[in-house]
């Protein structure tokens, strides 16, 4: 079969594609795997429905694009986990397969996942793609919503432009997380998830197109007062958070959603506490720190 894509939405061209003509399970060639990423330089997002696969085929195909990275951001480690190194476990279960009580510290702690971000913008090489497969998906709600970064860049007008151009941002989950409440963080964790620097525009090493890298991980700017610095950065979020930018993506049992987190945010919403929600994450690590890359 012969790889096409074509826009999730044609009032919305150039953001978010459906991919038809692969079979993940099965493996995909390296002309399949060039195809897919062209995509991904277009589309921002890419939809891969009816991907009956298991966490060793979502790995091979992962690694096509890249090394990946493995999931020290999560905060359920050692024996706490239920899945391998290589696989972010994005659900609502414990490691014997239970739904985590509402007052479980897993379960406050992912519910950071609910706020506009980037993946692993916290860690000193952030995320390049992240591709999360459906397992299980609740009876209602659970949506992911995408926001492109591209067009909220273009949209920003020229002084702003100017202003936050070579500005340098801070990220780290005790900011995202602080913004809840939720602080009930080991010494090791706090050591672990010290601030990082990323820039706060970004230009893509393949299109050449400039866009705002932002993320509630993202607490501060370098020479900047904290106060007026996360003005900044909300006022930010809101301008590239606007209906015009975001597209929300309905699950269906073996979706596979991939996204760039170089040129998106994303953010879960709201299901039912009580319902199964299991989705598998793998994610592809950028080849080096945004400070190295080209401005």
């Amino acid at each position: 079969m012969t790889v096409t894509i074509r826009p999730a939405d044609p009032a919305r061209p150039g953001f978010v594609g459906e991919v038809s003509g692969l079979d993940i399970a099965g493996g995909i060639t390296p002309a399949e795997a060039a195809a897919v990423e062209a995509g991904m330089d277009h589309y921002g997002v890419l939809v891969f429905r009816d991907q009956r696969i298991d966490d060793a085929q979502q790995v091979a195909f992962s690694r096509h694009f890249g090394e990946l990275e493995l999931a020290t951001g999560d905060i359920a480690q050692g024996t706490q986990r239920r899945l391998s190194m290589e696989i972010n476990d994005i659900s609502n279960l414990d490691r014997d397969g239970g739904v985590l009580a509402r007052d479980d510290r897993r379960r406050l702690f992912a519910l950071g996942n609910m706020l506009w971000h980037s993946d692993s913008s916290f860690k000193p090489t952030p995320a390049k793609y992240s591709l999360l497969s459906a397992r299980v998906i609740p009876g209602s709600g659970g949506n992911t919503e995408f926001a492109d970064m591209r067009a909220a860049w273009d949209a920003l007008d020229e002084e702003t432009k100017a202003l936050v151009r070579d500005l340098i941002a801070e990220h780290s989950q005790l900011y995202s997380r602080g913004t809840l409440g939720f602080d009930a963080f080991t010494e090791e964790e706090r050591a672990k998830w010290q601030p990082v620097p990323q820039r706060l525009v970004r230009r893509h090493p393949r299109t050449g197109r400039l866009s705002l890298f932002l993320s509630a991980h993202a607490g501060a700017i370098r020479g900047w007062p904290i106060p007026e610095a996360r003005m900044l950065l909300r006022d930010l979020t809101e301008h590239a958070t606007q209906r015009d930018f975001v597209h929300a993506h309905v699950w269906r049992p073996d979706d596979l959603v991939m996204w760039d987190n170089r040129v998106t945010m994303h953010r879960a919403r709201r299901a039912p506490p009580d319902q199964v929600r299991d989705l598998h994450r793998t994610t592809v690590a950028d080849v080096a720190p945004t400070l190295e890359q080209a401005a």
